[in-house]
Order: C-alpha cells, then structure tokens, then sequence
C-alpha cells in the first residue's frame, strides 16, 4: 500500500539556520553575535523558518530554543507573552504539570536552592526575567536562545518595551558568567516585518539593543519556486502543469510571499488548457492582484488632506529616522502645501492618520508608517 502524499508543503532552508546559528553561539569564526535583529515583510517566511529550521538547529546544538509570537494575541502584552513563554520552560523543566502545581497550591518553583514565583515572573515586585532565565539555564545546563517574532509589537506598550530592557539587562548578566566562556549563554534573535518599527530598538542609545543591526531577512527565492512547483505538478494531470518560470515570475511580481502564491496557483490551476493559457493565467493573476493592491493605495491616499499626504511622504523617506514635529519637517510640510504650517497642524494630521491606520505611534511618541507597502508605493509612483 502507497503512502499517503504529504498535504501541506514545508520548504526548509538549513543552511541559512545553520549560518545564523553559528552568529549567535559564536561558531562563527568573526565571534558571537548575541542578539539579531532580522527583518523582512509578512507572510514571507519568517515564522516558519524560525520554527521549523533555526530553533531545531539550534535545539541539536544542545541550546534551548524558546519561541514567543508578540502577533500570537495581540490583545495581550507582549510582556505578558514572554513571561508565559518563560513560566511554561520553567515548569517543564521542573516536571511539574500546570495542573500539579494549581492542585497543591504551588507558584513557587525551586532551582538549586533559589525560588522563582512562576506566577510573577515580569510583574512588579515579582521574579525578573533576568531571574528566571538565570533559574532556567542553572535548571537545564543548557545555552538558552529566545526567538522573539514580530519583536516590534514591543514597542506598543511600556510594560513591552520595559520587558526588551529586561532581556538585554538579562542577556548581559548571564553572558558575563565564568560558564559563558564557550559562548553566550543567552542569545536572542529578534525579527520583524516592520524594518523601522524594529529599529526602535536599536537606533538610539535609549534603547534596549542599542548598537544591534537590523538585518535584512533573506527572502525566499528561486529555490523555493522550484521545489513547490514540483510538489504541485506531483498532483496535477500531466497536460496541466505549471512551468517553474512562470511560477517564479508570478512570485517574484507579488512580494514573494507564499500565501498570495498558493492562492494564484489555485485559480490557475482550475484552467484547463494548454501550457500557454496556464502561463496567461499565472501572470494575469500575480498582475491582477497587483494591481488591486495598488488600487487600494490610490484610493485611501485620494481621502486623505493635502497637510497628511506630506506628512505621510516625510515619514516613508525618513523611515526610522523620522522626527515629524522638528523645524526642518514643519519647512518641508509648508514647502509642499503652500502655506506656513505649526505643530498643533501636524499633531491633528497625524491624529487623522492614525485613526485610518496609516500611521503607528509607539508608547514613547516615536511615530513610522503602519503598511511599508505604503511606503515602497510612495516611491515607485509618479510625483
């Protein structure tokens, strides 16, 4: 009897795991980088890549990989987040079940004689991150990695941004312990699909990962195009099969984004016909959608008053570096307007644009564009 075809299609990408894990341990021969900062926009891999091929890279390096999503509910704190993602490794590391621990009244968990409350790792008056990391690395013997995706959300909330604080402050008090001569003993990799969100955290020297780079993920390519298309045209009737070309192209024209790509598959593959109407269908679909996303641009900038059209153009040129209240930008806004322009002006317009989502203020009144496709169409279209 045959085996069942695989129903979902996983493309890994060991080597990248294999060279960024060596960055971060101090395998590499230039020396540890503990904490990364890699971005890159949604839905194009990089929670899959962090779950399915770094952290089992570095789990088989004997290092414990912890992996917390600040997107996983984004009605939480991130602090709250990566509190829980703390306490579930400290009770596993224990052997003690949740349930157990409820049954005989326990919060209080014992490593090597100290104490850690699980109940307030994080909280006011309550067990530091530094803590418990500390508690779960002499628990476990083992090198710990936090895989912090979508690190940018952090920055929404005080309570986030003091817990980036708490891991650096972390991070460097266990990597100068006499055991962390072979390697960091704490690494942590931050990604984002903001590039200027997340270099909130490490632009300026009041925050957390100062001096950090910001990376920029590598984003799947032809190798990826090629393996799928296989595993499709395994699936499909002989005369109806895409060609690996097209399929790159319909990619590489969509943001290389594997959702947008499986779903233009799909509508091509309910044509029948010959190989040069699936090729039409491909690239029709991957320019229609285009288009419709461009579409949805034109229309929201239309709405908007000619003051947040400026506004919104000064933050997609300056990115991170953007300080829209400063007397340079206030020039710029009358420059392009037509008219003197003043602070509380700027303060309503990007009120406005906040409330279209157009634009996001962290907790720290630093302020960038929501969509950075927004911004890559500000560049691309005609003045």
């Amino acid at each position: 009897m045959s085996e069942r075809p695989a129903q979902r299609f996983l493309f890994r990408r060991p080597k990248l795991a294999v060279s960024l894990a060596d960055i971060v341990t101090g395998d590499s021969p230039i020396g540890a980088e503990p904490t990364l900062c890699l971005a890159a926009p949604r839905r194009t891999g990089k929670s899959t890549f962090l779950r399915h091929d770094l952290q089992p890279e570095l789990e088989n390096r004997n290092i414990l990989a912890v992996y917390v999503d600040l997107w996983s509910d984004m009605a939480a704190d991130p602090a709250h987040l990566i509190a829980e993602a703390l306490k579930a490794e400290l009770r596993r590391a224990e052997s003690l079940p949740v349930k157990a621990v409820r049954s005989v009244g326990l919060s209080k968990l014992g490593f090597g004689g100290v104490s850690v409350d699980v109940d307030r790792i994080g909280q006011p008056q309550g067990t530091t991150l530094a803590d418990a990391l500390e508690a779960l690395l002499d628990r476990t013997h083992k090198r710990i990695a936090l895989l912090i995706d979508e690190a940018q959300h952090a920055l929404a909330t005080d309570a986030g941004l003091n817990a980036m604080f708490a891991l650096k402050a972390a991070r460097d008090r266990l990597n100068s312990r006499d055991d962390s001569r072979d390697g960091p003993n704490l690494m942590i990799v931050l990604t984002g699909s903001h590039r200027d969100k997340l270099s909130r955290l490490a632009l300026n020297r009041d925050q957390p990962f100062f001096g950090t780079s910001v990376r920029s993920f590598p984003l799947l390519d032809r190798h990826y195009t090629d393996a799928y298309t296989a595993w499709i045209n395994a699936r499909l009737a002989a005369d109806n099969r895409f060609d690996p070309d097209d399929v790159f192209a319909a990619f590489d024209a969509t943001g290389r984004q594997p959702e947008i790509l499986a779903r233009i598959l799909s509508d091509a593959a309910l044509v029948v016909g010959d190989a040069g109407e699936l090729k039409r269908a491909l690239a029709g679909g991957a320019a229609d959608l285009r288009q419709r996303v461009w579409d949805d641009y034109e229309n929201t900038w239309s709405g908007l008053s000619p003051l947040q059209r400026a506004v919104a153009e000064r933050l997609a040129a300056e990115g991170a570096q953007a300080a829209p209240f400063s007397a340079t930008a206030l020039k710029a806004y009358g420059e392009a307007i037509g008219e003197t322009v003043e602070a509380p002006a700027v303060q309503t317009a990007i009120e406005a644009l906040r409330q279209k989502n157009i634009v996001w203020r962290s907790a720290r009144g630093q302020y960038a564009l929501e969509d950075q496709g927004l911004a890559e169409w500000l560049k691309t279209r005609p003045a």
